[in-house]
């Protein structure tokens, strides 16, 4: 581990020295780029450099108790040994985790996208508490959310809606959310009061910059039309909604939510880059799918990773058997505490995995 640490320490040294060199400074997608990869390292060096301190101030309190012939002096490097014994040993379980190899998405933007599966419209309402739950998180974190597109229902819901979410990581803890999410509770079109079970889908992209994802203007199809909404003083007449066609892969997208066309080709042109690129990393990872079934979180739209249960006001994640009672405060944005056990469950298998390969 020491090795490696040393390795990542040198890396570091390395990017400083480029980043004070005028001509990477001039080539402004290098210097981002360094940049970058140097504030993605500054966690371990800290770390790093305070397990080396910590390790040569036990060096220095063992000789001490050796040679001292003070007994308060003896004492007082006994407990100052036993204090920095515990601190070593607290970075001796986190440094191996902050070795573990990084997700090169997880600053980006992410774009989500919620559909109503099976339900109707039950399914539909579902889809618009999602919305607001992701949303209020978002908030909380700080983060802006911009509806893309959306499909409205007559009672509130949404057959489906497509948003950004721009802040600092975003994709870092949102990743966790791709999946079918599962609601079971009373809709308001029941009568009986018989308890429904529905389901919705999520998917969570990283945000794919222009560099992630070459995208030949001669292969889209772009149609302009008239935005449909709830009617009335909701209607845009003029032709600004917009619909992108990316024909090698078939893959469509559609942007009403700007009353400027060029707004909505510019949200599309997003959503567009990141399905494309989608597309090529769920073909590549086709050759590894057993590396991607160890992980938590596989982004699989077809697992069932959590149920929202309204009756016992329960939250249950399946990937990780963590049952909560605060379905209120979940859906109201608290998400952290769920995202958090993801986090470590995902970063302890592959911590066991790193072990096994070493």
């Amino acid at each position: 581990m020491l090795e490696k640490l040393q390795k990542v320490e040198d890396r570091f040294g390395e990017i400083e020295s480029q980043l004070g060199d005028p001509s990477v400074i001039a080539d402004v997608d290098r210097f981002t780029k360094l940049t970058r990869e140097l504030a993605a390292l500054e966690p371990v060096i800290q770390k790093f450099r305070q397990y080396k301190k910590i390790l040569a101030q036990i060096d220095e309190d063992k000789i001490l108790l050796e040679t001292a012939e003070d007994d308060e002096l003896k004492n007082l490097a006994a407990e100052e040994l036993a204090e920095l014994k515990k601190s070593k040993a607290e970075l001796d379980s986190e440094l191996p985790i902050l070795l573990l190899p990084r997700d090169p998405n997880d600053e980006k933007n992410v774009i989500v996208e919620i559909r109503g599966g099976v339900g109707g419209e039950e399914a539909a309402l579902f889809v618009g508490d999602l919305f607001r739950m992701y949303a209020r998180y978002a908030e909380r974190q700080g983060w802006r959310v911009d509806i893309v597109d959306s499909n409205p229902t007559t009672i509130g819901g949404f057959k489906e809606i497509s948003f950004t979410v721009d802040g600092a990581a975003a994709y870092s803890r949102l990743k966790y959310e791709s999946g079918t999410h599962r609601v079971q509770r009373v809709p308001v079109t029941e009568s009986s009061g018989r308890i429904h079970t529905s389901a919705v889908t999520v998917a969570v992209l990283p945000e794919a910059e222009e560099v992630d994802v070459e995208i030949n203007p001669a292969d889209l199809r772009i149609d302009t039309y008239c935005a449909s909404g709830a009617g009335g003083q909701y209607v845009n007449k003029t032709e600004s909604a917009i619909r992108i066609t990316h024909i090698p892969s078939g893959i469509v997208v559609q942007c009403q939510d700007e009353k400027s066309q060029l707004k909505n080709k510019e949200k599309a042109m997003r959503v567009l880059r990141a399905r494309v690129r989608d597309l090529a990393v769920r073909e590549q990872n086709e050759a590894i799918a057993a590396d991607r079934k160890n992980q938590v979180g596989s982004g699989d739209r077809s697992e069932r990773i959590r149920t929202y249960n309204f009756p016992q006001g329960r939250v249950t994640d399946h990937r990780i058997n963590l049952t909560l009672y605060k379905l209120e405060s979940v859906l109201n944005g608290d998400l952290d505490e769920i995202i958090s056990a993801l986090i470590t469950a995902d970063q302890s298998k592959k911590l066991s995995l790193s072990n096994e390969n070493f």
